[in-house]
C-alpha cells in the first residue's frame, strides 16, 4: 500500500478540483491520503475539522482513503504547546512546522508528536545536526519531504530544497523519512518510481524510500489511532463474540480431547496397578528388605545349600 499523508488543503479549495487531484492519486497507486490542513496561531480554543464531508459519500469516483491532518507552523512553542492535545482529539494526524531553531530542537526532542514536516524551500538560520535529528527517529518522530514543493519554487527555492533535503537525509542516515507530496493540484503529483529515483539521486537509498512511502507513512496512521481508539496503550474491545444458546452445554473439541486423555490416564494406572497386585499374589514383587535377606541367606547356605523357605 502506497501513502501520500499530505495533500494540501484550504477552505478555497474547490470539491472538484479537490476530487480531480484524488482521482489522480488513485491512479497512480496511492491507497491512502490525508487532507491536509496548515493552521495558524491562535489555535481555537476547541478546534474541528472543518474538510467537506461529501468527499466520503462521493461514489462516482474511485478514491482512497481519505484521512484528516493538520500541520501547526511552530515559532515560539511555548505559546501553543497546550494546544497540541485539543487538535489531536480533531484530527487524525498532527504534525508542526518549525520556523527557527528553538522550535525546531524543542520538535525533536521534547513534544509529542508524529510528524516533523518542513518547508525546504526556505532558507534556514541553522544546521539540522545529527544529535538531536536521530533523538527525533529514536523517539519515533519522522521527517516529512514533500517533493512537490521542488516543482513550485523559483530557481532559488529549488537550490535550497536540494541543500536542506540533502542535510536532512545526511543527518538522520535516511532513517525515518516520510515522502510525501503537498499537492495543490493533480499536476503536483508523481508516481511512486519517480519520487524514489528522485530521491536517490540526493542520497536516500531506494529501500529507505519505499519504506518512506510504505511502511513509515502506515506506521504513524496505525499508531495514531491506536492512540484515539485506545487507553493508555490498551485497545479498547468494541463488541465481544456471542456464542449461541445450543452450544453451551455441548463440550467443546478441546474438552472432548482433555476429558478422553484423562480417561486413557485413568485405564493406564488402573492396568498398573491390577498388574502389580497379580504380581505380588505370584511372588514376583518383593521389597527390598525381603531381597536383602534372601540374599544374605543364599550366601549363609553355601553353593550346594537351598535357603530355608
Amino acid at each position: 500500500m502506497i501513502y501520500d499523508l499530505n495533500i494540501a488543503w484550504s477552505p478555497s479549495t474547490t470539491s472538484e478540483r479537490l476530487l480531480q487531484t484524488l482521482s489522480l492519486a488513485s491512479s497512480l497507486g496511492y491507497s491512502t491520503v490525508a487532507l491536509n490542513h496548515t493552521l495558524e496561531l491562535p489555535v481555537p480554543a476547541n478546534p474541528k475539522s472543518p474538510f467537506p464531508s461529501e468527499l466520503e459519500s462521493s461514489s462516482s469516483r474511485t478514491l482512497p482513503t481519505l484521512l484528516h491532518r493538520a500541520t501547526l507552523a511552530l515559532d515560539d512553542p511555548a505559546a501553543s504547546n497546550y494546544r497540541l492535545p485539543t487538535l489531536a482529539n480533531a484530527y487524525d494526524i498532527l504534525a508542526v512546522r518549525p520556523l527557527t531553531e528553538k522550535a525546531f530542537q524543542n520538535a525533536c526532542l521534547t513534544l509529542d508528536i508524529p510528524i516533523i514536516s518542513l518547508d525546504l524551500t526556505t532558507y534556514f538560520p541553522f544546521h539540522f545536526r545529527p544529535k538531536p535529528c536521530m533523538a527525533a527517529v529514536s523517539r519515533g518522530v519522522r521527517f516529512e519531504i514533500c517533493y512537490a514543493q521542488l516543482l513550485a519554487a523559483d530557481n532559488r527555492g529549488r537550490a535550497n530544497f536540494i541543500s536542506n533535503a540533502t542535510s536532512i537525509i545526511r543527518a538522520t542516515r535516511g532513517r525515518g523519512i516520510m515522502i510525501s507530496s503537498e499537492a495543490k493540484t493533480g499536476l503536483s503529483l508523481r508516481g511512486p518510481a519517480d519520487v524514489v529515483n528522485l530521491l536517490n539521486v540526493w542520497g536516500l537509498a531506494n529501500e529507505k524510500g519505499l519504506e518512506g512511502l510504505r511502511s513509515i507513512p502506515r506506521s504513524i496512521v496505525v499508531n495514531e489511532g491506536m492512540k484515539r481508539n485506545g487507553f493508555r496503550g490498551v485497545i479498547n474491545v468494541i463488541q465481544a463474540a456471542s456464542t449461541d444458546d445450543n452450544d453451551t452445554n455441548k463440550p467443546s473439541s478441546g474438552d472432548n480431547e482433555t476429558s478422553a486423555g484423562t480417561d486413557a490416564g485413568r485405564s493406564g494406572n488402573k492396568a498398573k496397578n491390577q498388574k502389580r497386585k497379580k504380581g505380588e499374589e505370584d511372588g514376583q514383587f518383593v521389597n527390598k528388605r525381603q531381597a536383602k535377606k534372601l540374599k544374605l541367606a543364599a550366601r549363609a547356605a553355601g553353593p550346594d545349600k537351598t535357603p530355608a523357605s
